[in-house]
């Protein structure tokens, strides 16, 4: 197989050539597929028994259905997640090190599927902990502060408020050692070489206005931006972003000091440390984020259509660009139409997923608090209405999903000019994308605006709730029957993201979507309220990690170690 080192080769037939970043994500994605294997076989492995792994993979499996989140974040949750439980709640290094801490983590994980069996190697579990001792060592001196400042004339309030803070310290500290277990376990080299050529694109392409005071905070915004739109990091894996960038060093370039930083920059952050979250939650919450995410989110698309047509063959797909570019655009194209149907396929797990989720954390609340609440307050009970708020979420998604429709093919063309723009020399963007200042409106006109608004939500409940009373709902199944549709209606945007995040092309607005969006996006703000509260006092959550896991995983170790001890009782008999 010839090598497309386009670093050193140009392309140019029929007037097309391949520019710089198109050369690097093929020499990145050829060196990732043509990477020669670890051949050391000999060296020792992490194992745990297939057996008692289907246990803890069952288990997840039920827990993160009470728990709905995106399948790339699940690993990175289950870490943090462990690490949680036994730091804070088990208590774990009181009695063992850190070093048992992060055997016993890998194993978790291996068991869950989280990471494949008999595959880590034994140095793994090293490199684990040299990462959770910086970060608990950073837990330490940041403890001592909180400690220093309090005394016998600390008032109750003070206090309480420094044990709240202590403890959302000490959950951040840990999401960012879950972010850095997860990154040394599964790199990904190829997605970081087009994070990098993503990034070089969009420093090109997006010039700020010279009025705008955030000249220093470009940089930063694209590259979260791309993190948040092509990598799909969350906020936590963003913070760790972050941290990174504002402590340099925290991750060396030898090997042997990738995870040890030196104690005085341990002490220096943890000094500064509100400072430091502060900072981070600024560019988090950056007056810029919503722009760059529009915009930076087609390009991810285009950059990611790219990745997908190199990625079987990229010295087949060089070759045959040599002889026909057309080629090459055919295969754009097959991989858009590929995208559509593995989205469409996508978006009906998702829903059917989503399902499970509103029936197991939702649904159930209307025998547990409906009927309850009925007998209660003296009210009629309607079977009609009680089957109705058992079935009607499931219904309504099942429709919403069922009309939303796969782009077409002029949204391929689109991409395929978007993908011959980041390509192709000649067909970049000469024109840089001037970023608008993010105005404020004035407060009179907010004023109307959410007066507006307010009305426009009072009028869809008002109807809503004469159609129930047509039917004989009372006042209990109605309130239930709204926080369905409101929760409901919100978590669809969520199940149809993946379908919206392919269209590059704004549908057109008529009189329908208009009032659409007039009387329904209301109800569709007030489930995006309500699935944010009630997702923090979910009951399903708490019984899961306080009350079942524990003793689910030491039952779990228990299970495992027995099945050594009979393993070297059958090796001793031989």
């Amino acid at each position: 197989m010839v090598s497309p080192n386009l670093a050193t080769k140009k392309i140019a037939t029929g007037g097309e050539e391949f520019n710089d970043s198109a050369k690097k994500l093929f020499q990145a994605i050829y060196n990732d597929l043509n990477r020669p294997q670890d051949k050391d076989d000999e060296s020792p492995r992490l194992q745990v028994s297939e057996l008692i792994s289907k246990m803890a993979f069952f288990y997840e499996k039920v827990r993160n259905a009470v728990d709905y989140e995106e399948d790339h974040l699940l690993r990175k949750n289950a870490i943090a997640r462990i690490l949680k439980r036994q730091i804070v709640i088990e208590g774990f290094l009181k009695t063992q090190g850190t070093e048992d801490l992060s055997r016993h983590l890998l194993a978790e994980l291996i068991r869950a599927s989280y990471l494949p069996n008999n595959s880590l190697p034994e140095a793994k579990v090293g490199e684990v902990v040299l990462i959770l001792d910086k970060y608990l060592r950073l837990k330490q001196e940041c403890f001592k502060a909180f400690d220093s400042s309090l005394n016998l004339q600390t008032d109750i309030k003070r206090a309480k408020n420094n044990i709240q803070e202590k403890n959302r310290l000490v959950s951040w500290i840990l999401s960012l050692a879950a972010c850095e277990i997860e990154e040394n376990l599964v790199s990904d080299q190829t997605k970081q070489a087009m994070v990098n050529v993503m990034f070089d694109t969009m420093s090109r392409v997006i010039q700020l206005p010279p009025d705008l005071p955030y000249g220093t905070d470009l940089s930063i915004q694209i590259y979260l931006s791309i993190s948040r739109t092509y990598s799909r990091f969350d906020d936590d894996m963003l913070s760790f972003v972050l941290f990174k960038y504002y402590n340099q060093g925290w991750i060396g370039e030898r090997v042997d000091a990738m995870f040890a930083p030196k104690e005085e920059q341990i002490k220096a952050i943890a000094t500064n440390i509100q400072t430091l979250r502060d900072t981070i939650s600024f560019q988090l919450k950056h007056p810029l984020k919503k722009q760059l995410d529009r915009l930076v989110r087609r390009y991810s698309l285009y950059f990611t259509v790219l990745q997908e047509a190199l990625a079987n063959d990229p010295a087949k797909v060089y070759n045959e660009f040599k002889q026909n570019p057309k080629t090459f655009l055919n295969a754009v194209r097959k991989v858009c139409n590929k995208k559509y149907k593995k989205a469409k396929a996508r978006l009906w797990r998702a829903a059917l997923r989503s399902i499970i989720y509103i029936f197991l954390t939702k649904s159930i609340f209307v025998f547990l608090i409906e009927i309850p609440a009925i007998h209660w307050f003296d009210q009629p009970l309607n079977p009609s209405a009680l089957a109705i708020n058992v079935a009607f979420p499931a219904v309504l998604l099942f429709f919403i999903v069922s009309f939303t429709r796969i782009p077409g093919e002029s949204n391929t063309d689109r991409i395929v000019e978007g993908v011959k723009e980041i390509a192709f020399v000649g067909s970049e963007r000469q024109q840089p994308i001037k970023l608008r200042n993010p105005k404020k409106r004035g407060r009179a006109v907010n004023f109307i605006f959410n007066l507006v608004y307010t009305c426009t939500f009072f009028i869809s409940i008002y109807f809503i709730i004469w159609v129930l009373t047509q039917v004989n709902f009372n006042w209990v199944s109605i309130t239930i029957f709204l926080f369905f549709l409101a929760f409901v209606s919100f978590f669809s945007i969520i199940v149809t993201k993946g379908i919206k995040e392919l269209l590059v092309i704004e549908k057109k607005e008529n009189l329908f979507s208009f009032l659409a969006d007039l009387f329904y996006m209301p109800i569709i703000m007030a489930g995006k309220w309500l699935s944010n509260n009630v997702s923090k006092v979910n009951v399903f959550i708490f019984i899961f990690d306080f009350i079942i896991e524990a003793p689910f995983k030491i039952l779990v170790d228990i299970a495992e170690e027995w099945t050594k001890y009979i393993k070297e009782r059958k090796d001793n008999m031989v």
